[in-house]
């Protein structure tokens, strides 16, 4: 059992890295919250008696329910958690009160979420990733396109970027971006994954390509990748802060639910034509009952009666912009450059008015 106290974030919310504290007397608490902390990669200092400095300087103290009465005289601060075995003691809110904790927590109950808070200080976490998805309303759309448009153009700007390839059967993401010989993991080597993923080993194991990284499919048999294994990972990558971007298929199964769940935006690539609407509009019903913000993103040429403001009208989605085409990615070749790579180019200007707009609404939000 986990319980809250006040309403104050943890101090990991902040992104401040460091070590755990522990104040106890009790050693077989001590050993339990010292493998807890083991399981999240943490290594923490331990003391019976408060000592100020540590006090003050650790990003999360976890003070054991016997020595609640010795910390009653510290500085008041955020990031105490009470932790205790006893489900039937009622006095434990009170102490907590005393301590100002901000959590009450009882073991074994609260294990998974302690992990996750330790963990959270060892990573440093502070705001999470914008996560955009980009999904085609119809095949062909050019929504793995955007994408790494989107990603490059991300990169570009200096932002810790991550590109996701949700689709197992588009042929993988790195072999648009030129990568596919690129040492590190594909999505096959997560399909174990579950509980926590660390952050930082994930991004430090991916494949680098133009200064971002990229979670994609190998050339391989087809792997399943459970949703809790999926969750799990696009968590991960999400706690780095930054931006995600994920190009995701055009159907939702239970896989794609979960990315979908973790999504900030969600951008609708429709080409500008009746039944590629038509087709988008059935996409835009499923997405929709999972992602509340879907903005349609329009392809040209346009058909007859038909313009960008018309599509989102049909679509009754808000409007997220025009689509150009750029002409190197038309060649047989694909061009020698991942989309967006010419910074100047039509697909680099939206994608960079795109990111300005998104990261400017984000930080208002």
């Amino acid at each position: 059992m986990a319980g809250s106290v006040t309403h104050d974030p943890p101090p990991a919310a902040s992104g401040r890295q460091g070590t755990p504290l522990i104040v106890t007397e009790d050693d077989e608490l001590l050993d339990d919250l010292l493998r807890l902390c083991a399981a999240a990669g943490a290594t923490p200092e331990v003391h019976r008696f408060v000592h100020d400095s540590s006090w003050e300087a650790a990003p999360l103290v976890l003070v054991g329910d016997d020595a609640a009465r010795r910390v009653r005289g510290a500085a008041r601060r955020r990031g105490v958690v009470l932790v205790g075995r006893d489900q039937d003691d009622s006095g434990v809110w009170r102490r907590a009160v005393e301590i100002g904790a901000d959590h009450v927590l009882m073991l074994p109950d609260g294990e998974q979420w302690l992990v996750d808070r330790i963990a959270d200080v060892a990573e440093g976490v502070g705001r999470p990733a914008l996560t955009v998805g980009v999904i085609g309303g119809r095949g062909g759309a050019g929504a793995s396109t955007l994408a790494c448009g989107l990603a490059v153009a991300s990169a570009r700007e200096g932002l810790r970027t991550l590109l996701v390839d949700a689709d197992p059967l588009g042929g993988g993401l790195d072999v648009l971006l030129g990568g596919e010989t690129a040492e590190g993991l594909r999505w096959p080597a997560f399909a174990a994954s579950r509980g926590r993923v660390g952050s930082g080993a994930l991004e430090e194991s991916l494949p680098r390509l133009h200064s971002l990284r990229v979670l994609s499919w190998d050339r391989g048999d087809y792997v399943a990748v459970p949703p809790q294994a999926v969750r799990a990972v696009l968590a991960a990558a999400r706690r780095r802060g930054g931006t995600v971007v994920v190009d995701l298929p055009r159907r939702v199964d239970d896989g794609v639910a979960e990315v979908l769940a973790q999504l900030d935006v969600g951008l609708l690539v429709v080409p500008a034509e009746l039944r590629s609407v038509a087709a988008a509009a059935r996409v835009a019903s499923a997405v929709g009952m999972v992602l509340r913000d879907l903005r349609v993103a329009v392809r040209g040429p346009y058909a007859p009666g038909l313009d960008d403001r018309e599509v989102a009208r049909l679509l009754g989605l808000p409007l997220a912009g025009e689509v150009p085409v750029e002409s190197a990615l038309l060649r047989p070749d694909g061009g020698k450059e991942p989309p967006a790579a010419a910074a100047r180019g039509p697909l680099a200007r939206f994608c960079k008015g795109f990111w300005e707009r998104a990261l400017l609404e984000a930080g208002a939000a």
